[in-house]
């Protein structure tokens, strides 16, 4: 009985205990119930107080918009001044392209698909993981400035009385004009570029691209990725003179022995800093570049910075004299044989081509600034693939 008694008391503490265990839990959650409640108002209020702030610093540019182009308003009219709002951006970066030279670079992006060049970041500017995700796409958008345009300093300094040309020549209309909005000259209102690139692989501060149409040293100033549907548009139309078939494609390109055997000895000092794996791969390179006619339409019809051989002996001295002179080009074409040069990698590649659009590539030499090259160069060659299949 006593026993009984014993377990039932036990029974009645553990209820107890159980009561007020309940108890104390519904006063805690209670207490956490409210410090939620508190918690959420303080993050409203904050919220609330950001957008204001937000919306305050929107009035005050806009504000101070209005007030920068009314600042040479007539005093009698009130009119704003013509002078156009400034937009001033700064480079995020800069390319390193096997082109050293606007002569050859391709005239669009994905052309020459073994065009490589590597687009550095300024860490300053932009943080390496500014570029997570963007090796999962296989294109980008590069966003850049014209920079060796040779009215930069009129269209920036003095943008009212620049006097852009409203329309100029097409190389596939051998001369045709066209308006320049109509158009991808590099001489534009604003000298900003849009090029589609291939992403081959992406490592730190730094982008691997190929099948590029950018010259070395052009600052850039976004970068986005390839949309495929949104940025290609079906059914899209272009006009005529964009659809001749071969416009400026040569007839044939063939290497010399003489070539083959200077690219070697030339081979030899560049590849550590090269974008290319061997001189086998730049050959290839340079037939897709030369594949197109590089030259411009004033090359085509009076050749000027290149070399003039002669092809006889007794005219070489006269030609030579006389070719020194742009107006004598045409008078030496008859006796002479012109020779074009090609920048690519630090290499000089001359070529001639014929009345027949037959290439023949004859020469390589070493640039003098070969020598002094030092580029970001990320061993991307080998890797490259590789590291845009880990990101």
């Amino acid at each position: 009985m006593a026993r009984l008694q014993s377990l039932a008391a036990l029974a009645a503490a553990a209820a107890a205990a159980a009561v007020l265990a309940g108890m104390l839990y519904k006063r805690k959650c209670g207490h956490l119930t409210a410090r939620v409640r508190e918690l959420e108002d303080t993050l409203a209020d904050a919220v609330e107080k950001a957008a204001a702030e937000r919306r305050g610093r929107v009035r005050a540019q806009q504000s101070l918009r209005r007030a920068l182009s009314e600042q040479g308003a007539s005093p009698d009219k009130g009119k704003p001044a013509k002078a156009p709002a400034s937009y001033p951006m700064a480079p995020i970066g800069t390319v390193e392209s096997c082109f050293s030279t606007r002569n050859g670079t391709p005239r669009q992006p994905l052309v020459v698909p073994l065009a490589r060049a590597t687009v550095v970041l300024n860490p300053a500017r932009v943080a390496a993981e500014a570029l997570e995700g963007l090796a999962s796409y296989s294109h980008c958008w590069i966003l850049y400035v014209f920079h060796l345009n040779t009215d930069l300093d009129k269209i920036w300094k003095d943008p009212a009385r620049s006097k852009l040309k409203a329309k100029v020549r097409v190389p596939r209309l051998k001369g045709g004009k066209m308006g320049v909005l109509a158009t991808r000259t590099p001489h534009r209102p604003n000298p900003i570029g849009l090029s589609v690139a291939k992403v081959e692989a992406v490592d730190g501060h730094a982008i691997l691209l190929s099948g590029v149409d950018l010259v070395d040293g052009t600052p850039v100033l976004d970068i986005k990725p390839y949309l495929p549907y949104s940025d290609s548009v079906e059914g899209a139309t272009i006009p005529n003179w964009l659809e001749i078939d071969g416009a400026l494609a040569v007839e044939s390109i063939h290497f010399s022995e003489h070539f083959i055997s200077s690219l070697s000895n030339c081979w030899a000092h560049v590849q550590k800093q090269a974008l290319y794996a061997s001189a086998d791969e730049f050959q290839d390179l340079i037939k897709e570049v030369l594949s197109w006619d590089i030259r411009s339409l004033s090359q085509r019809l009076r050749p000027h910075q290149v070399t003039i051989e002669s092809k006889a002996d007794d005219c070489g001295s006269k030609a030579d004299k006389d070719c020194r002179n742009k107006e004598d080009y045409q008078a030496a074409d008859s006796c002479s044989i012109v020779v074009y040069h090609l920048h690519l990698e630090g290499i000089d590649v001359s070529y001639k081509i014929d009345e027949n659009s037959n290439i023949i590539v004859d020469n390589a030499a070493l640039l003098p600034s070969a020598a002094n090259q030092n580029r970001n160069k990320l061993s991307m060659l080998s890797k490259g693939k590789k590291l845009k299949q880990l990101q």
